[in-house]
């Protein structure tokens, strides 16, 4: 699913965000990337993407080797990797039902079965009713799932997620935290970057934690570990 061998990441100001990374996750793994602000989670994350490209090293994400990826084709890895934002991102004047049949449309999905798998997505995430309103009509809790159904609505074997509960009051996270849960036991790889101490310590994943651009712990069913 995802190999990373000695990847660096340096910003043109000199700043480096990720010094000698290695690092594997299995498909079907749902994974906590934890650690201080400016520790490289994001940057990390991002690199699964290809939001940000590697200065050195070797990634290779469900089979593609970023090292010799082509720009053109990196919207053909995107359509198998879903990524759900702290801060949604939601097109804010198409309805809910069309921010999430957008993901579908730019991969010119057969408009015949766009329909039915964006009402079955909305249902999943418990917002079938709401398929008419626009962003703004929403609760930020009701935004990040439209958020997750846009991300998860065209099957993907890979989901990440940057600080999805942030921006959110705990009893509205743990909502989205069970939705996770049924996605990855539906069988998608998922990867959340998370300051969410009392999420990482309740619901027992595999723990990633990264310090200065390199991963200093990597345990399966561990805690958060830092102080909030």
């Amino acid at each position: 699913m995802i190999e990373m061998k000695d990847v660096h990441k340096t910003y043109p100001n000199g700043v480096m965000a990720l010094d000698g990374v290695n690092l594997s996750i299995k498909p079907g793994e749902f994974v906590y990337i934890v650690g201080p602000s400016g520790a490289g989670k994001s940057t990390l994350t991002g690199l699964m993407y290809r939001e940000e490209k590697h200065t050195e090293g070797q990634i290779t994400i469900n089979g593609t080797d970023l090292n010799t990826l082509k720009e053109r084709h990196v919207p053909y890895l995107r359509r198998n990797i879903g990524v759900v934002y702290q801060d949604f991102k939601l097109l804010p004047k198409l309805t809910v039902y069309e921010n999430v049949a957008f993901a579908l449309e730019v991969i010119e999905e057969d408009p015949n079965n766009v329909k039915q798998r964006v009402m079955e997505v909305l249902d999943l995430v418990k917002l079938k009713n709401k398929a008419r309103q626009i962003p703004d009509e929403l609760s930020g809790g009701e935004q990040q799932r439209v958020s997750i159904a846009r991300a998860i609505v065209n099957n993907p074997t890979l989901m990440i997620a940057d600080e999805p509960t942030g921006n959110l009051d705990p009893e509205t996270s743990w909502d989205i935290m069970s939705i996770f849960e049924e996605i990855n036991a539906n069988g998608t790889t998922v990867i959340m970057a998370t300051h969410s101490k009392e999420i990482v310590n309740t619901i027992k994943k595999r723990v990633i934690a990264v310090e200065n651009g390199r991963i200093v712990r990597d345990e399966s069913r561990g805690e958060y570990g830092y102080e909030i």
